[in-house]
């Protein structure tokens, strides 16, 4: 009688597959003991390596947060980022948003939600001019007239 080559192995359903990713055997490897945070850092790793194409993305441990952060390159011989991933119902103080800030290089901060939307928000220290709207506006140099609700 012969073996099966899968004897023995435990087959992973389709919907294990990340806890047997290297990527999150390794952010479970960290020892961060917010589960949620190591689920919003993985899943944007994926979208970063797999989705945008980001360049030498890694995950670090940051023990002073207690949080997984990840840094990479959007491109090839740009600069290095730090991306926070947090799920969505995850607040954060100034403090921490000052220390992930103080590593240097740019801050993406990724929030995840539970459906496993992500949305992107650009850090800087201090405030940045926006750039001006691109498109086809005029000046007028007046103010629009609004209709007034007449009071009775």
């Amino acid at each position: 009688m012969s073996q099966s080559p899968d004897r023995g192995r435990e087959k992973i359903s389709p919907s294990n597959w990340m806890l047997v990713h290297p990527m999150y055997q390794h952010m479970t490897n960290l020892e961060v003991q917010d589960g949620a945070q190591v689920h919003a850092a993985f899943l944007a790793y994926m979208d970063l390596t797999e989705v945008r194409q980001w360049t030498d993305v890694s995950a670090l441990k940051c023990p002073e947060l207690q949080l997984v952060v990840l840094e990479g390159m959007e491109k090839e011989g740009a600069a290095m980022q730090t991306i926070l991933p947090l799920p969505s119902h995850r607040s954060l103080s100034h403090r921490s948003i000052r220390h992930v800030l103080d590593r240097g290089s740019p801050v993406l901060l990724c929030a995840a939600a539970s459906d496993s939307t992500l949305v992107y928000q650009r850090m800087t220290d201090g405030l940045v001019t926006p750039e001006p709207p691109a498109g086809p506006f005029q000046d007028t140099g007046r103010r629009q007239h609004r209709k007034r609700r007449q009071q009775r």
